[in-house]
């Protein structure tokens, strides 16, 4: 199996708007399966989530690098998170799509303790969140204001 899986999508809205989204601890609980719920952890820009699969808890940490379009998600618990997921996104018109559109690509790393299974769910996870990450934020920002 590889060590790295990437999944991405044509996201109908503009980068920044899609940039912000992604970033928002708030919305992030509503697309991330396997740490649903976000919450404060107590610990300054460390959010805490439930997964769907087994009830345990994750620690998730957001980094935004605005001027590269790309946020570090680092993955783990209050001692040690590391950067397990990257979003990079890229302006549609840059790549003959709207101009008001981008792409995400979202990149997962293997963890050492990932066995096969655990491996191939966290695949077909992220092919799933990044679906769920493009509706959400195509109903956000085509919704009346």
């Amino acid at each position: 199996m590889s060590a790295a899986h990437t999944a991405s999508a044509v996201v109908d809205a503009p980068l920044d708007f899609t940039f912000s989204q992604l970033t928002d601890p708030a919305r992030l609980g509503r697309w991330t399966l396997g740490s649903m719920d976000y919450r404060p952890s107590g610990v300054d820009g460390v959010h805490v989530g439930t997964s769907l699969f087994d009830g345990s808890k994750t620690m998730v940490e957001i980094r935004p690098h605005r001027p590269l379009a790309m946020i570090d998600y680092l993955v783990g618990n209050l001692e040690r998170r590391i950067p397990r997921v990257s979003i990079r996104l890229v302006a549609g018109g840059e790549w003959g799509l709207s101009e008001h559109a981008c792409i995400a690509a979202m990149t997962t790393w293997r963890a050492a303790f990932m066995t096969d299974a655990r491996w191939a769910r966290t695949c077909a996870t992220h092919e799933l969140e990044v679906l769920l990450f493009k509706e959400q934020i195509e109903a956000e920002w085509k919704a009346p204001r």
